[in-house]
């Protein structure tokens, strides 16, 4: 890639953001300074912020934010305004997607065996670093994907956490023939996409008595919908929890044959309750997923660019962050939130709420 042209930055402005200043409360919009890359850091000017239920734990509380005020938002897409000291590997005006994983220490045994998402020392984007729910942030460029081409920058902000994360927790899943999807929301309508591809049949799981939700999955190819108390019509090779609810734990067990394994997706999730061992037995298995690595990022971008996804979002404005966490914390949305944070105004009111793809 070419390098970044020299020069100075941008002089220091401001940024608009919304900011998470306690938990329980709504964010708040202000001006802050506008950021500044150090070494090896890139100034970016957001295009678009996807709204993912790991910022609605964070509002809650039921991931600790280590300091506040913070803004989140790690399902960035925007452009390269600007290049920190010995920053080189993309150049000014390349649009760029910035993921969770926001540094590593790069030194410890995880990271020297590839495992750099359990690195105890991991910084992530819009918890420890302030991320996209704003015009401007800053990412150190070693952590940051090219995005496609064929996606907007709003088609293509859910790729960088629902699709990246989804990414994982499919290969989680191993080979299973037969995929079941609990919560059929962001990351869910992008992994039926990629098990389709792969020829996977695929059983979508959503709230009891969501028919429109299960029209979507059948739309995106699922062999079946039903809701999440409804037994498979199939046992499942493999069963994957979007859905941050412990009891779905022992109702997919139930749900997967012998030597079938249960993958919990979500940073977060309610407590699991006690249930027979019988359920488990059998070889079957229960993991969970922590963040991504940037081979997983590296991958999923590639499949990406190859196969056609649809993604399904529906855009706000930075200073309706509010009314889009709202949406996606009550199940409103089919797909994902976008926030598309340069837009003072809305160009098409008409898109707030209503969901554009690609195909």
């Amino acid at each position: 890639m070419a390098a970044p042209a020299r020069g100075p930055c941008p002089p220091e402005t401001t940024t608009r953001a919304t900011t998470l200043e306690r938990p329980h409360e709504p964010l708040k919009l202000a001006d802050l300074p506008r950021p500044t890359p150090g070494p090896g850091e890139l100034l970016v000017r957001v295009e678009a912020c996807g709204v993912c239920r790991t910022d609605l734990h964070l509002a809650d509380g039921e991931v600790p934010a280590p300091r506040l005020p913070l803004v989140l938002g790690h399902e960035i897409v925007g452009v390269v305004d600007g290049a920190g000291p010995g920053a080189g590997r993309f150049s000014i005006g390349r649009r760029v997607g910035i993921p969770w994983l926001g540094t590593t220490c790069g030194a410890c045994d995880d990271c020297g065996q590839g495992r750099e998402n359990l690195c105890g020392s991991a910084r992530f984007t819009g918890r420890d670093i302030d991320g996209g729910y704003a015009e401007y942030t800053v990412v150190d460029e070693r952590y940051c994907f090219p995005v496609p081409d064929r996606y907007s920058a709003p088609e293509a902000a859910p790729l960088l956490c629902a699709g990246l994360i989804g990414y994982r927790s499919f290969r989680k899943a191993g080979q299973a023939r037969r995929l079941g999807l609990y919560g059929f929301g962001a990351a869910a309508h992008l992994v039926a996409q990629v098990a389709r591809h792969e020829g996977r049949e695929v059983f979508a799981f959503t709230r009891p008595g969501d028919v429109a939700r299960q029209r979507f999955a059948l739309e995106l190819g699922a062999a079946w919908a039903g809701g999440s108390d409804d037994a498979t019509p199939a046992p499942l090779d493999a069963a994957i929890l979007f859905a941050p609810v412990g009891s779905l734990v022992p109702t997919a067990l139930k749900s997967v044959r012998p030597g079938g394994t249960v993958v919990c997706a979500g940073i977060h999730m309610s407590d699991i309750p006690s249930f027979p061992y019988a359920l488990l037995w059998g070889e079957r298995t229960v993991v969970s997923v922590a963040n991504l690595t940037r081979r997983d990022g590296d991958e999923f971008m590639e499949l990406a660019s190859r196969v056609r996804l649809r993604t399904e979002v529906s855009t706000f404005r930075l200073d309706e962050a509010n009314e889009a966490m709202d949406s996606v914390r009550r199940g409103r949305l089919q797909g994902a939130a976008v926030l598309v944070p340069g837009e003072r105004q809305h160009p098409a009111r008409g898109l707030v709420g209503r969901s554009v793809g690609v195909e």
